[in-house]
């Protein structure tokens, strides 16, 4: 009669799932990346309140918010060869979608889905700085560049960090579904060796192995740059005593 539980096998197919981890992180950087990006424009345009463009954006975050990954994971896998070849009937172009490697569909829904949760917690940190610092910057005669660049991006970074990196860590489990897009990354591995063996239970805690000891780093990671980019409670990078003796100054500058 075999064991019921291999718990050597546990440890040797952690080496074999190891292989397709480079694939899991390029997927997760590559998505996170985008979704930064995304997320960032439209977290600017709701900030904004831009009239046409607002509407738009909270209904879009409103569908990917409140779809399943693997939904959105199945749409863009199937939609976008629908979409090229109908672009290639219309103008007659020669798009070859079987050319399309299946990361390119993962990245770009996975980029999509987090670029909806990453525009509100860019919102919520733009919005949170202190409107009393910015008044401040433009009192000392400080540009918009200035003031984005030296009060605006460093507290919201610093208040965006920690949700920044929870969404991370989510985002990387999120690829483990990336097999729909034909993507062998680490749980596709481990549903192959699992397939070989019947060994499927102790392949899956070799996945759960790997991916707490991934997200172990990450948590670690953003732990030191949370105390790196921390600000003391009580500081402020334009002070009242500034702001006042430049605004006196400037009064005295006018009655000369």
């Amino acid at each position: 009669m075999g064991k019921i539980f291999d718990f050597k096998l546990v440890f040797t197919q952690i080496p074999k799932l190891l292989t397709k981890l480079p694939i899991t992180l390029e997927l997760s950087i590559l998505a996170m990346i985008l979704g930064l990006l995304l997320g960032l424009l439209m977290a600017v345009i709701k900030v904004k309140q831009i009239k046409v463009l607002t509407p738009i954006v909270n209904f879009f975050i409103s569908l990917l918010r409140g779809t399943p990954v693997i939904v959105q994971l199945y749409i863009v896998f199937f939609g976008l060869p629908m979409f090229f070849k109908w672009i290639n009937q219309r103008f007659g172009t020669q798009l070859k979608v079987a050319d399309i490697s299946g990361i390119v569909y993962a990245v770009f829904a996975l980029g999509l889905n987090q670029s909806a949760f990453s525009a509100e917690i860019i919102r919520s940190a733009l919005q949170s700085v202190n409107k009393g610092q910015i008044e401040a910057a433009h009192a000392l005669g400080m540009t918009y560049i200035q003031t984005l660049t030296r009060i605006i991006i460093p507290e919201a970074f610093v208040q965006a960090l920690p949700n920044l990196g929870n969404s991370l860590i989510s985002l990387i489990k999120s690829t483990s579904l990336a097999f729909t897009c034909a993507v062998v990354e680490i749980t596709a591995q481990g549903q192959i060796l699992g397939g070989r063996t019947y060994r499927y239970f102790e392949v899956y805690v070799s996945l759960a192995i790997i991916y707490w000891a991934v997200t172990f780093v990450i948590e670690q990671i953003i732990k030191i740059l949370e105390k790196k980019t921390a600000l003391p409670i009580d500081s402020k990078l334009v002070t009242e005593e500034e702001l006042l003796a430049e605004t006196k100054k400037r009064k005295g500058a006018k009655n000369d």
